[in-house]
């Protein structure tokens, strides 16, 4: 097999999975679903590795297979660009999706539309796929816009539930605003370039950091910077755009883990480090992603803290970790962002397929104020959600503390304006994510137990069936083919960090792949200072980042395993702010007023002065209304008298004559 051809197995492995998965779904069954689903998913995996240990000897691909048209001058191409970026991304995306089609067979057995799932997931990981491949814009919007709607699927599998709707319809209209801003940048570029093609591109960056825009005169290439970092914004959900990423949790536990671990949150991620070439020329658009990334990464920590759902305390630690991925974008060490992300997709992953094992366990009861000493009954979710959890806080050994680290030092050493507030933001978040990390792992491992009982806090999560236990009933440990994937996560959540820190950040592994100008050399400087894992482990013992996550874990053991009523009064004595964190800032709020109520209201005034005034009134209406008056008009003369007919053609002659000699005047 030659390795073009092994090039298309990667992404259409998947897609076929999906289709005979989807269309087939009744005739293979249920078995015969999830075993197509997984062979694509597993080809796709298996190829990936060959592929990478190609590249790795030195070769690399970047051409045209299929040419779809061309139309004035520009190319519309499909095509791959296989370099060292993309095979890490593709790695990361098979073997994440891989362990999430596996998991699935377990949590979703019961599910009527097991089938479906199985061929939504399996399309899921062929748009991400097509996406990190990709050599054009073309295709990248192809799948940037693939994983999107997938996306909307998925969020609303169980679409019996409104909430569900709600929240699908939710992302899918937010992905839209940042769509739209991802458009106009990739229109910016073929307009002033009259290419698709990403080296084409890349080779005119000079060009475009020359020109300024025609109408505002802004400079051209922070224009198309900004225009393609607000797609970014959008689907890796960065503030403000970060709203629908909460309520995506209506979708099952494993397409969550999916979609927050290694697929479409990370699209942006790996947008913005394949775009570095055109964002190392302006750093006014590298210090808006900074701000922006901080602001992320300190705020939505803060919302995870007030949060009872798993699944949301999860999601909100997955906004703030894309935040960290977002400031090293900004502080120029794209090669520390995907490290990050990198990492971030094994243990988050593994956090929220462990929060699916412990709803599982806990009869599908989600809120943690019901849960306590699972690790009695749990005991491989409680040790890998453990091995998570440390990893995701930034533990050294662990392999967060590597690529989190790595980050926090970037921005240290960044002169761009924005990066003293940025450095404060990422500080302040490892004591932020430790708070609410541990928080979340005693109330639910640890303590007492507080299920089997009537609780105040009992929510329905949709369906109208009851959640939780009946008294005396006691949770039990998940299936195999559930904690399978757990400690095959827990794996590289552990050792990932270590492994590969020195050839991602500091041998230039990633090589041309990702491009860092003279005047940012954060990372430089950081490799002068590098001896090894095994020292920055050590060091690591002394830092701040090491203190703060250790005071993050004291605080959460103090107010929820040593003194439990604490959090109470102190909810009491900062209402105000807890009222603010519950609102989510109000972002919703202000979403619903402004936008959704304005919509509403733009759209009735159109409706009744467009709609109904001009084109019925005047348009529809008014048409009829004339046809009646003329015909009225000529009724007058339609009287069946002959006389008065005789008497019409005279005056009607004698105006003629009339007309005709005044005319010849």
């Amino acid at each position: 097999m030659d390795m073009q051809t092994l090039y298309l197995l990667v992404p259409l492995a998947p897609l076929a999975g999906a289709i005979i998965a989807g269309l087939f779904g009744r005739f293979v069954g249920r078995t015969g679903a999830h075993l197509v689903a997984i062979a694509g998913v597993l080809a796709a995996f298996v190829a990936s590795a060959l592929i990478f240990q190609d590249v790795q000897a030195g070769n690399s691909f970047n051409g045209t297979l299929y040419t779809w048209m061309q139309a004035g001058g520009v190319d519309f191409e499909i095509g791959f660009l296989i370099d060292k970026l993309t095979v890490l991304m593709m790695l990361v995306v098979t073997f994440v999706s891989l362990m999430v089609h596996i998991y699935t067979i377990g949590y979703m057995a019961d599910d009527p539309g097991y089938q479906r799932f199985f061929s939504y997931i399996s399309l899921f990981t062929f748009s991400m796929l097509m996406l990190v491949m990709s050599n054009n814009f073309l295709q990248l919007f192809f799948g940037w816009e693939a994983v999107g709607l997938v996306s909307y699927l998925l969020i609303g599998f169980w679409y019996e539930r409104p909430t569900a709707i709600h929240a699908n319809l939710k992302a899918f209209l937010v992905n839209r605003v940042g769509d739209f801003g991802f458009l106009l940048g990739i229109g910016l570029i073929v307009a002033h370039t009259g290419s698709l093609d990403y080296q084409t591109v890349f080779d005119g960056s000079q060009a475009l950091a020359a020109q300024d825009m025609a109408v505002t005169g802004w400079p051209l290439l922070t224009a198309i910077c900004l225009c393609l970092f607000v797609g970014a914004m959008g689907k890796s959900a960065q503030v403000p755009l970060h709203v629908w990423l909460p309520d995506s949790m209506e979708g099952p536990t494993p397409i969550s883990a999916l979609i927050h671990a290694a697929t479409m949150v990370t699209a942006g991620i790996f947008m913005v480090a394949r775009m570095s070439p055109l964002f190392e020329l302006s750093d006014v658009a590298l210090s808006f992603v900074l701000v922006i990334g901080a602001t992320t990464a300190l705020f939505m920590g803060f919302l995870g803290i007030v949060q009872n759902d798993i699944k949301r305390v999860v999601a909100y630690s997955t906004l703030s970790q894309l935040g960290y991925m977002t400031v090293a974008l900004g502080a120029s060490a794209y090669s520390a962002a995907v490290f990050h992300l990198m990492t971030h997709a094994f243990f988050k992953a593994l956090l929220f397929l462990g929060a699916g094992s412990v709803i599982i366990g806990m009869h599908h009861d989600q809120d943690i104020r019901n849960m306590g000493g699972l690790w009695k009954y749990m005991p491989v979710t409680w040790v890998t959600s453990l091995a998570g959890t440390l990893a995701l806080v930034g533990a050294p050994g662990f392999s967060g503390f590597y690529s989190k680290d790595s980050i926090i030092e970037a921005v240290h050493a960044s002169s761009l304006p924005g990066s003293g507030y940025a450095l404060f933001c990422v500080l302040a978040g490892v004591f932020v994510t430790a708070l609410y990390s541990f928080r979340m792992y005693f109330l639910v491992f640890h303590g007492k137990e507080r299920f089997g009982q009537p609780h105040a806090c009992d929510e329905d999560h949709g369906g109208g069936h009851h959640h939780g236990f009946a008294p005396g009933k006691k949770p039990r440990e998940s299936s195999l083919v559930i904690t399978l994937p757990l400690v095959l996560l827990a794996i590289p959540s552990v050792l990932m960090g270590l492994y590969t820190i020195e050839p991602l950040l500091f041998d230039g592994w990633f090589g041309k792949a990702i491009f860092v100008g003279d005047n940012h050399a954060a990372l430089k400087e950081m490799a002068s200072s590098f001896h090894g894992w095994w020292a920055m482990t050590l060091h690591g013992l002394t830092g701040a980042p090491f203190w703060l996550a250790l005071s993050g874990v004291a605080a959460a053991w103090a107010l929820y395993m040593l003194r439990p009523g604490w959090p109470a009064i102190l909810q009491r004595r900062f209402a105000a702010l807890d009222t603010v964190l519950e609102n989510k800032y109000y972002f919703d709020r202000f979403n619903e007023i402004v936008f959704a109520d304005g919509a509403r209201l733009l759209g009735g005034e159109l409706w009744r002065r467009g709609d109904q005034g001009l084109i019925d009134g005047i348009g529809v209406s008014g048409a009829s209304r004339l046809v009646v008056f003329a015909a009225r008009m000529m009724s007058f003369f339609q009287s069946g008298h002959l006389y008065q007919y005789a008497f019409t053609m005279i005056a009607g002659v004698f105006i003629l004559l009339t007309f005709w000699i005044v005319r010849g005047w």
